[in-house]
């Protein structure tokens, strides 16, 4: 039986939300793998564990008052070193609350498994991605890099804007500016610009590439939003601009770049294999 904060402790460990006093052994449990858990790794090296800032809670599944797995609970429900036990005592606190998350996101089996165990409560997702393989490069790229590709500007926001639209929409599925979320959306891509982590190919005022850093440590970055325009695409221009990404970030942001990308498209594997890329571990995606 499985027991939470404020019950009695179970021999078999027990959840509860992690507060202040939790920091220092989260900081150690994130930093074990800086490549996977770069996202919540991120997260609480900004905001440490307050929950207004987090925009979320993290919940830590405890034995032996030893903290050994949590699970971002906010927008994304985001599990880190959890166990089958550790899942099975998630689940039993998650199912006690509507959904409120948007998507899970994590390592391969951990993700499957507690969707396993929430689906009968949560009902059907909109999607599974069941099989991405996560990527990463700790050098630069041995090919020629794209001289064109750079960090984007505020004043590229004219036409960075729409082709972050495009890009979204195409890869989730829904448009990010639906339901009035059109300010919010723009002042998003306007932080990831002003924060040095946007990059662009941008010729006689076309957008042609575009990339971001979506999450960063000092150890570890991840890339994210990879769009190269319709027109331009098969004709081998993100290998080259991927190369300059890799270049500016590790130059500018960490050593360790890694992004995530579904296993079935085929074209981006090829893409990333030789721009340097190396498998490093497997996520799926769960999509609401």
């Amino acid at each position: 039986m499985t027991t939470f904060a404020d019950g009695e402790k179970s021999l078999v460990g027990y959840v509860r939300q992690l507060t202040s006093a939790d920091l220092g052994p989260l900081e150690s449990l994130l930093r074990s793998d800086p490549v996977s858990n770069c996202f919540l790794d991120a997260r609480v090296r900004g905001a440490g564990l307050d929950p207004w800032r987090l925009g979320g809670d993290i919940w830590g599944y405890l034995d032996d008052d030893a903290l050994h797995s949590v699970a971002y609970v906010g927008a994304n429900l985001v599990p880190v070193a959890t166990t089958p036990a550790s899942r099975a005592a998630l689940a039993d606190r998650l199912r006690m609350s509507p959904r409120r998350c948007s998507s899970f996101v994590g390592d391969r089996e951990e993700v499957l498994d507690l969707w396993r165990l929430l689906e009968p409560a949560w009902g059907p997702a909109r999607e599974v991605r069941d099989d991405q393989r996560l990527l990463v490069m700790d050098t630069d790229a041995n090919i020629p890099h794209d001289p064109h590709v750079r960090m984007a500007t505020l004043a590229d926001m004219d036409v960075l804007l729409p082709a972050c639209v495009d890009m979204f929409t195409e890869e989730v599925g829904i448009s990010p500016v639906r339901g009035g979320a059109g300010s919010a959306y723009h002042d998003r891509v306007a932080e990831i610009v002003r924060a040095g982590r946007s990059f662009v190919r941008i010729v006689d005022g076309r957008i042609e590439f575009k990339a971001e850093i979506g999450a960063a440590t000092p150890d570890a970055c991840q890339v994210q939003g990879v769009w190269v325009a319709p027109e331009l695409r098969g004709r081998g221009m993100s290998v080259p601009a991927m190369a300059s990404v890799i270049r500016l970030a590790r130059s500018a942001i960490s050593p360790m770049v890694s992004l995530y990308v579904n296993a079935f498209n085929t074209p981006a594997m090829r893409s990333y294999a030789s721009v340097g890329f190396r498998p490093y571990g497997h996520f799926a995606t769960v999509l609401f």
